[in-house]
C-alpha cells in the first residue's frame, strides 16, 4: 500500500509541477493516499480557499502546514471549516483548525498529523509529549500514523523519528525546502525523511527570487519576498505502508 507526500508547494510554480507531474505518478505508484504541505501554496505565503480546493480537485487527500500556514487572513477562520487542512498540534489549544486527519482506504485507516519543531522555530509545545498525547488519543481503527514533522533543525527532526520508531509509520520532515539524501527505515520499521524538499522554482532561494533575498544579505534592510521564476522541480516520497502499521520501503522523488 503505497503514500505519495510531496513536500512544501511554493507559489504558483510549485502548483503547476504538481499538476504536471501527479497524474503519472498516481499511474505508476497508486497511492492510496497523498499528502502535501501547503503552506506556502498562494504565492509564497500561506493557504487560501481557492489553493486549496485547486489543490483538492488534483487528488491531493490532505493539506499539512506550519509556521505560514496564518499568512492568509481568510484561513483564521477557513481552517475550522475543511478538516483535510491541518495545522501543527503543538499550537496552544484554543488555536483554531484540526491538526489530525484519518483516511480510510484498502481497509486501512490512515491517521495524518501535523506536527512543529521549536529549535530555531518559536515557543511552541513540546512535539515530544504532542505526539505521545496524540498516538494515545487515537481511536482504535486506526492501522497507519503518517506524521509531518514541519522544523529548522535536523537533529530535532531526526530525534522526533527515533522516539517515535516503531509507534508510527512515517516521519517526513518539511519546512527547509532542500530535499535530504537520508530517506531510510528506521530499525523499527518507521520510514523517515530529514526534509521532503520544495514543489517549487528550481533557480531561487527556497521558492523566493534569488535577487531579493542577495540584497537582504548584502544591506539587511527589509525586503518583500516574491516567487522566483523559471523551471520548477516536484520534490517528495512515495512510502510503502505493510499491514502491521510500519513501513518497507521509501523512495525519495526529484522530478523536474
Amino acid at each position: 500500500m503505497n503514500v505519495l507526500i510531496l513536500g512544501d508547494i511554493y507559489g504558483r510554480p510549485g502548483r503547476r509541477i504538481v499538476a504536471e507531474y501527479l497524474p503519472e505518478l498516481v499511474e505508476q505508484y497508486k497511492p492510496v493516499l497523498i499528502v502535501a504541505n501547503g503552506e506556502n501554496a498562494a504565492g509564497g505565503f500561506g493557504l487560501t480557499r481557492k489553493v486549496a480546493e485547486e489543490l483538492f480537485a488534483l487528488g491531493i487527500h490532505v493539506l499539512t502546514s506550519g509556521n505560514h500556514i496564518w499568512d492568509q487572513k481568510e484561513m483564521y477562520a477557513y481552517i475550522g471549516e475543511d478538516p483535510r487542512i491541518l495545522r501543527p498540534a503543538n499550537y496552544p489549544p484554543q488555536v483554531p483548525g484540526n491538526s489530525v486527519y484519518l483516511h480510510r482506504c484498502q481497509g486501512a485507516v490512515v491517521a495524518v498529523v501535523s506536527l512543529m519543531g521549536r529549535v530555531f522555530m518559536g515557543d511552541y509545545d513540546c512535539p515530544f509529549r504532542t505526539a505521545d498525547q496524540i498516538l494515545a488519543s487515537l481511536p482504535p481503527e486506526v492501522t497507519h500514523v503518517i506524521i509531518d514533522f514541519h522544523g529548522e533543525a535536523t537533529s530535532e527532526k531526526i530525534a522526533l523519528a527515533h522516539y517515535l520508531d516503531g509507534r508510527v509509520s512515517a516521519v517526513v520532515g518539511t519546512h527547509t525546502h532542500v530535499p535530504t539524501a537520508d530517506e531510510q527505515i528506521l530499525p523499527q520499521g518507521t520510514a523517515y525523511i530529514t526534509d521532503l524538499g520544495m514543489c517549487g522554482p528550481i533557480h531561487s532561494v527556497l521558492g523566493v527570487d534569488p535577487q531579493i533575498v542577495i540584497n537582504k544579505f548584502l544591506t539587511q534592510l527589509p525586503a518583500r519576498f516574491a516567487v522566483a521564476k523559471g523551471p520548477a522541480a516536484l520534490n517528495g516520497v512515495v512510502i510503502s505502508l505493510t499491514e502491521n502499521g510500519l513501513a518497507e520501503g521509501i523512495l525519495r522523488l526529484n522530478l523536474q
